[in-house]
């Protein structure tokens, strides 16, 4: 029987940041357009939040059940560790993912905006085919378009849209960069599991394209989220956008680990520092739209 504390280790929180980014960020769109909600930014969060803590529990789910998380290194795995049955991690992540449903449609009922209940209902299907099902796209190397989709563009463009009830250029620009650093977290997660997800036939795109690919890969995702900031602040005129770039220092970090060829515990470390600078990123962007 897992204890409490490792429970709250399996919902991975150092991964939450991903989830509190793109929140930060579409609620700085909304500042800036002298829209900001709250109440609704609140729910958008909880929305995000309950996603990741889902997502996190069902992949351990679906991943211990194939034996994929017999040999690997990193946080804990409640089933592949045998600390808790699969029916109960299930549980918990269809728990989590209803808490998401829950509050997405209050939120959507206070916009009334009810298309948004298609795009809630895509994500959460998407959520569990990660590594759910009899084919999980995570397998197939279609993990970091997924990511990128729905833990950059869709909250940071989704939770401008639910307070300002348009949308903008700003919000579409600024979820580039906070979908490329959400996608820099799994690929520097799936860098350090190439070795077991080859053994068990996971297909990660890590596997696909190798390791030395996969290093460019990560740095490049991590430049990229940095680089959005210029058109930000020069093209679209949000000047304090540059504060942004203060989690630069943060990812000086992880980006010289990868570089140097850090592999397996070495990059625990690193997907810790992502997931800061990732938190990182989106406050201080999302503060710097607001202010602007």
């Amino acid at each position: 029987m897992a204890t409490a504390a490792q429970w709250i280790a399996g919902a991975r929180p150092r991964t939450l940041g991903a989830a509190i980014a793109p929140v930060a960020v579409g609620t700085g769109v909304a500042a800036a357009a002298d829209s900001l909600q709250p109440v609704r930014a609140l729910l958008a969060l909880l929305v995000l939040v309950a996603a990741q803590m889902g997502v996190n529990y069902a992949n351990d789910y679906s991943d211990g059940i194939r034996g994929t998380d017999d040999e690997r290194v990193g946080p804990v795995r409640l089933v592949g560790q045998r600390l808790a049955s699969p029916a109960a991690v299930r549980a918990a992540a269809l728990a989590c993912l209803a808490t998401s449903a829950i509050a997405g449609l209050v939120l959507v009922a206070l916009t009334a905006q009810w298309w948004l209940l298609l795009v809630g209902a895509v994500s959460l299907v998407a959520a569990w085919l990660y590594t759910g099902g009899p084919q999980p796209y995570g397998y197939l190397g279609l993990g970091e378009i997924a990511v990128f989709v729905f833990f950059g563009v869709v909250p940071v463009v989704g939770t401008a849209y639910v307070q300002t009830l348009s949308f903008t250029t700003t919000a579409w620009v600024s979820s580039i960069g906070v979908g490329a650093l959400t996608c820099a977290i799994l690929v520097a997660n799936n860098l350090r599991d190439i070795p077991s997800d080859a053994q068990v036939g996971k297909r990660t795109l890590a596997v696909r394209i190798g390791d030395g690919p996969t290093r460019v890969l990560y740095v490049a995702l991590v430049v990229s989220a940095f680089v959005v900031i210029v058109p930000l602040a020069l093209a679209l005129g949000l000047t304090y956008a540059w504060l942004g770039v203060i989690a630069a220092l943060l990812a000086i970090g992880p980006v010289a680990a990868v570089s140097r060829g850090a592999t397996g515990r070495a990059l625990v470390a690193v997907l810790k520092g992502t997931g800061l600078v990732v938190l990182a990123y989106g406050l201080l962007l999302g503060l710097g739209i607001g202010l602007s």
